[in-house]
């Protein structure tokens, strides 16, 4: 007989909620695996550029378009550069391109650990005495924390550019005068609280992806389920996540 939902979903808290205590008792452990660490930097990281550097491009051309024509109609149009700024900065940026790397890296971290797990490299593993935790977990989790953010700020730097370009389709704006605008209205509290965002964001990509792989079924199948899961849950992680992150930076910052 099948267990109540309410029973699976509880069990499958206390499984993350181990899963990530291990993790945290794995950072200080000594024998840190660096180049696995690097290796992984460079998978999360520099592969992902093209991908997200367009997505943040596109981001910001498209978001000046649609806003040219409503803030002409309030003679606002002046005020373009720095609403794209601040709204891509804030809370687009961040959140696009965490669900893009989500739907990249979580789904390669969950596929390829679900496949490790498929054919016993996992168990082999842990046979031979060595601690699949520290090994396979740990760096590509920490990859994710530290590359996210990374990636996130040069995507909100190509926004800027793409919505220089898209302010200059209607009108001549020269790229001093637009900039200014744009770093003008940017404050110290608008940058930070993003950025600590983003390494959550990361933290919940990782998590993700390494906990639905390496706890994946036996079978062929499960490794398709497992990427297919890593995406929805980290992108669920990630909106939930921005939720919080908003209220706490409005009070703490904006109140």
């Amino acid at each position: 007989m099948s267990q109540p939902v309410w029973r699976r979903g509880a069990e499958e808290v206390g499984n993350q909620v181990f899963f990530m205590g291990g993790f945290f008792r794995n950072i200080f452990r000594t024998g840190f695996e660096w180049n696995e660490f690097l290796r992984q930097a460079f998978i999360v990281g520099y592969k992902s550029l093209p991908l997200v550097g367009i997505t943040g491009f596109i981001l910001g051309f498209v978001l000046t378009l649609q806003s040219v024509p409503t803030m002409k109609e309030f003679g606002a149009e002046s005020y373009v550069p720095s609403m794209v700024a601040i709204s891509v900065i804030r809370e687009i940026g961040p959140v696009i391109i965490a669900l893009i790397c989500a739907g990249k890296i979580a789904s390669s971290m969950g596929a390829e650990l679900g496949s490790m797990k498929v054919t016993e490299q996992i168990d082999a593993m842990e046979v031979s005495g060595a601690n699949p935790l520290q090994f396979l977990v740990v760096p590509r989790v920490l990859a994710c924390i530290f590359m996210i953010p990374l990636l996130t700020l040069m995507a909100d730097g190509l926004a800027l550019v793409g919505g220089f370009l898209g302010s200059n389709i209607g009108n001549k704006i020269s790229a001093l005068s637009y900039f200014n605008k744009a770093f003008s209205s940017l404050a110290f509290s608008d940058i930070v609280p993003a950025v600590i965002k983003t390494i959550f964001f990361g933290f919940a990509i990782g998590f993700v992806g390494c906990y639905k792989g390496y706890n994946s079924d036996r079978g062929t199948e499960s490794v398709g389920l497992a990427a297919n899961s890593a995406v929805v849950n980290a992108s669920l992680w990630i909106i939930v996540l921005d939720a919080f992150a908003v209220q706490i930076t409005n009070i703490v910052v904006y109140n």
